[in-house]
């Protein structure tokens, strides 16, 4: 009878090593059935609630087709080199840990992860949880459609299901697997949501410690010393291992070998269409004469931005669909790439200018900057363009995704910076929280948003920021020429940057005269808008006077239309005339290393031009000599005689062009005209060579005709 307890004890002891064996075994095959043999070697294991947590998996893009072909996948696809990726990962990391340790089934606070049991997330769900590099596997993302990163989307047994749309935080994450829960087992998810950890967390807020085991008092007293020191050593501790960080993947470095790197259609796309890498390409044909003289400058570019830029470039002969897919124009065409979107590059093709344009492409590349005052001023000072984005706490990361799809179209035209500075605020009168305003000069121009949509709304904001990123006096250049002159009258300084004094002094003298103009202007469109306002309140109150309702209503109904359609606009610009001496002395007759800084007024759209004042002397880079002449021109017709840009024979065919695009109708009746007269003129000619013969067959003519009626 005393051996029984002694048996009892054994068997029970041999039990629990048996079961502690066969937890192992096969928690080991459940963690082997989670990862799956699709996934690549696992992270390290990290510990969250007390519980051991395998790493996250990286799905192996060539086997991810097997790899989620059971069950529910929640794949995050992603670049290793995308700052939204980057910013992201952490909040995944802590919500995959967070529902891998979770109980479906409330079950006490207990640090075994119970992988034998069905009490578990991943068993009671079948939900998974997985990554895929979209860098290392192009072709899986692109299979999957997906075009920006990162791209969450739901898989049930190898079929996309949907895809997460929402705000990319914590919540917004849980509230999307939630709902897929609540689908997948009704009524097992808590009410209102579950206590979701902050960013980083190591435990759970319900989290409260593993509870000790009840110990039999028969069986602590008949044990040993050394066997409860055992035991003690054995228990698993509350205190979160350190657990070693995976080393992170070296960035890339950009143009490691100083080449323009040449692309075929697939390597296209995996290292510039599939990343977020920065690429600067020309698209060029071998037999172009242009491409020719380009290329020796595209090669020293190459050279000089090595490890800052990388350079590229695509032989169309070659690869024809790559090049009918990008829609070229024309060769070369030279577009930058970032992240799927592109910009065309349309400035000029020396060596100079590429290296301007590539030192600005790379500023963007941190994203827009965030300044406080004092980097604002510091700022005014060497930019003369500057959007400005004000945000608050309350502006939500949708904004701040538009505003960065902004940068790539302002490379070489202006910056893009953002502030919740209150002093800028102050300065500027904000008063609404997102807004956005352009400072040229410390004037600003804001950007008229009624809803918070239209402050999301890239290409209406891309639109405004094109319609006013000039600055108020610019250099007039090869590429934007036609923005500067089309369809308005010009101030036009033709200077000389070889004598620094003049020049600077001439530019400032420009300026001077476009800001005074600028505000006439704006002051005689308020009186201009008040006098309107005037005139319908004296109606409406002689309406009242006679108390005569329906002139009331028609006083009240009158709009205030400010249509400046009729006037001629006016923009200021300079030109380099000794860099576009040839084009300055063809189009304008002045030569400035001889004559000297000048003043032009141009017309572009009629071709003509005035470069003297109503005195006679010529238009000197003087605030006082410019605003005299301006009111003198833009007058209706001008008071002082113009110039022609064009010679008599160019004019002749012009002025046919311009009559006929100003008065269509008018041009059409004459064509009109002029062609009937011609039928009618050769008609008659007809006839009257048609009267010079005898006909035989004619009632009159010598066979008479069949007088009666009779045809055999």
């Amino acid at each position: 009878m005393r051996l029984l307890p002694v048996s009892l004890l054994y068997s029970l002891f041999a039990t629990a090593i048996i079961a502690d064996s066969a937890e192992k075994a096969l928690g080991n095959t459940d963690a082997s059935i989670e990862l799956d043999e699709g996934a690549e070697a696992a992270p390290e294991p990290t510990i969250f609630n007390g519980i051991s947590v395998p790493g996250l998996p990286d799905i192996d893009g060539e086997k991810f087709n097997t790899t989620i072909k059971n069950g529910y996948w929640f794949v995050k696809h992603h670049s290793p080199y995308c700052p939204h990726c980057l910013h992201i990962a952490p909040v995944w990391q802590t919500l995959y840990e967070y529902y891998y340790t979770s109980k479906p089934v409330p079950a006490g606070s207990s640090a075994d992860s119970a992988s034998t049991s069905m009490n578990t997330f991943t068993a009671y769900y079948n939900f998974h949880f997985g990554n895929l590099d979209c860098v290392a596997f192009g072709s899986a993302c692109t299979e999957h459609h997906v075009n920006a990163f990162p791209t969450f989307i739901l898989y049930k047994d190898n079929a996309e299901i949907k895809r997460f749309e929402g705000t990319k935080d914590m919540k917004g994450l849980s509230d999307f697997i939630e709902d897929t829960l609540e689908t997948i087992k009704p009524g097992s998810r808590p009410i209102g949501g579950p206590q979701l950890p902050e960013k980083g967390d190591k435990t759970s807020k319900e989290f409260q410690g593993p509870e000790k085991a009840p110990v039999a008092d028969d069986i602590s007293k008949s044990s040993s010393p050394t066997a409860s020191l055992k035991a003690e050593k054995s228990k698993p501790t509350l205190k979160a291992t350190p657990v070693k960080a995976k080393p992170a993947k070296p960035s890339a470095t950009h143009n490691p070998l100083g080449k323009s790197i040449s692309f075929t259609a697939e390597s296209f796309q995996n290292s510039v269409t599939m990343t977020q890498e920065p690429w600067f390409i020309k698209f060029y044909a071998p037999w172009c004469a242009h491409c020719q003289a380009m290329a020796p400058n595209w090669i020293q570019l190459a050279k000089e931005m090595k490890g800052r830029l990388n350079i590229g470039e695509v032989n169309c002969e070659v690869e024809v669909r790559l090049c009918k897919d990008v829609h070229l124009r024309g060769y070369p065409t030279i577009l930058f790439f970032r992240g799927g979107e592109r910009v065309e590059y349309d400035g000029l093709r020396g060596l100079g200018d590429f290296v301007t344009y590539a030192n600005k492409a790379i500023d963007i590349g941190d994203g827009v900057k965030d300044v406080d005052a004092v980097e604002f001023k510091e700022m005014e000072e060497q930019e003369e363009v500057i959007f400005v984005y004000f945000y608050d706490h309350a502006t939500t990361s949708e904004d701040f995704l538009a505003l960065e799809r902004l940068t790539l179209s302002l490379i070489g035209h202006a910056k893009l910076v953002k502030t919740n500075s209150a002093i800028l605020a102050d300065r500027f009168k904000i008063t609404t929280w997102p807004r956005l305003l352009v400072s040229r000069d410390g004037r600003p121009t804001y950007y008229t948003a009624l809803s918070p949509q239209d402050m999301r709304d890239f290409r209406r904001v891309l639109h405004w920021m094109q319609s006013v990123w000039l600055p108020i006096v610019p250099e007039l250049t090869s590429s934007n020429s036609r923005e500067i002159m089309d369809g308005k009258l010009v101030v036009l300084g033709i200077l000389n940057r070889e004598r620094p004094d003049e020049f600077k002094m001439a530019k400032k003298e420009i300026k001077s005269a476009a800001l005074e103009w600028m505000d006439k202007q704006t002051a005689a469109f308020q009186r201009e808008r008040q006098e309107l306002r005037d005139a319908k309140q004296l109606r409406i109150e002689e309406a009242e006077d006679r108390n005569d309702k329906r002139a009331l209503v028609h006083a009240k109904s009158i709009r205030i239309n400010m249509d400046l359609s009729e006037q001629k606009e006016v923009g200021f610009a300079w030109v380099d005339g000794v860099f576009w001496e040839r084009w300055v002395r063809t189009t304008y007759g002045i030569e400035v290393t001889k004559d000297g800084e000048k003043v032009i007024i141009n017309d572009e759209d009629n071709r003509r031009y005035w470069d003297t004042t109503i005195s006679g002397n010529f238009i000197m880079a003087s605030r006082t000599s410019i605003l005299e002449t301006i009111g003198k021109v833009s007058k209706s017709p001008p008071q002082i005689k113009a110039k022609s840009t064009i010679s008599n024979f160019e004019k002749f065919f012009f002025d046919i062009r311009s009559g006929i695009s100003g008065h269509p109708f008018l041009s059409l009746g004459v064509i009109a005209g002029m062609v009937l007269g011609v039928m009618m003129y050769g008609k008659g000619r007809m006839r009257r060579n048609k009267g010079g013969f005898f006909r035989l067959d004619e009632k009159d003519g010598l066979l008479g005709g069949n007088t009666n009626g009779k045809v055999d």
